[in-house]
């Protein structure tokens, strides 16, 4: 993917949101010979650069998807090397949010996340919780059909108690009951590593979105590829159901 500068297509053209599927830590090991925690490690730093690289090239929130419902299964030691990674990261990057304002929120089922992350995790986002221009998302222990079961279960309970009449269910009301009621849908969403697939990620709201599968390793990621897709997806028509000519006609004026 060449690494073209988004403004090089069309300066209007930055994606709001960006959501990424950061994938290839255990092949980036792999192929060094290395074990896949150190992979992780990597993948880490590869975070800190692209929360910053996003931001800098005019992106208002980055949802990174750091660790699903299925990573469970992984072997026990894999899955305590990456809690114990996520915690280090959170500590050792709030002053960096706080200095920079950086917002970081979380989506996903994070209360059966180990107490030591939870409370990090706590005290980040509080610490943050004032700060508007950019937001930092993690999606920690999230599965779109877990998200989509706990937000029909709640909406259940609306209707039960009176709050929402099932005569008017439209996605509006039943898109409040997910983890990303308050959120903008993600405009791009990218995966790494070369896979064509989006695991169980933001199902519903990215219905819409504009996807890019690179090749590139999730630890090899940098600035200029972040940039080059969202280059790709400044030079792509969306639709939105319209046609192309429809999209292209101006809106009348007033």
């Amino acid at each position: 993917m060449p690494a073209h500068s988004p403004a090089e297509a069309n300066p209007a053209a930055i994606p709001r949101h960006v959501a990424i599927i950061m994938d290839g830590n255990g092949r980036w090991a792999g192929k060094r010979g290395l074990p896949r925690i150190e992979g992780h490690r990597r993948g880490v730093e590869t975070v800190r650069t692209i929360t910053f690289a996003a931001r800098d090239l005019g992106v208002k929130m980055l949802t990174l998807y750091a660790f699903s419902v299925e990573n469970w299964s992984r072997p026990k030691d894999e899955v305590g090397a990456l809690m114990g990674l996520l915690e280090y990261y959170l500590k050792k990057e709030l002053e960096t949010f706080v200095r920079d304002r950086v917002r970081l929120r979380t989506i996903g089922r994070t209360d059966e996340l180990p107490s030591a992350v939870k409370k990090v995790l706590r005290t980040t986002v509080e610490e943050t919780r004032a700060f508007g221009d950019y937001t930092l998302v993690l999606a920690l222990n999230y599965g779109s059909r877990a998200e989509v079961a706990d937000a029909a279960v709640a909406y259940a309970a609306a209707v039960a108690s009176g709050r929402e009449n099932p005569a008017n269910a439209s996605w509006t009301a039943f898109s409040r009951y997910l983890y990303t009621a308050d959120m903008p849908d993600p405009d791009l969403v990218i995966r790494t590593s070369g896979e064509t697939r989006i695991s169980n990620f933001l199902l519903m709201q990215a219905a819409y979105a504009e996807f890019v599968f690179t090749p590139v390793l999730w630890p090899d990621f940098t600035k200029a590829d972040l940039a080059a897709a969202i280059a790709d997806f400044a030079r792509r028509e969306r639709r939105y159901g319209l046609t192309g000519e429809q999209v292209a006609k101006p809106a009348p004026v007033a």
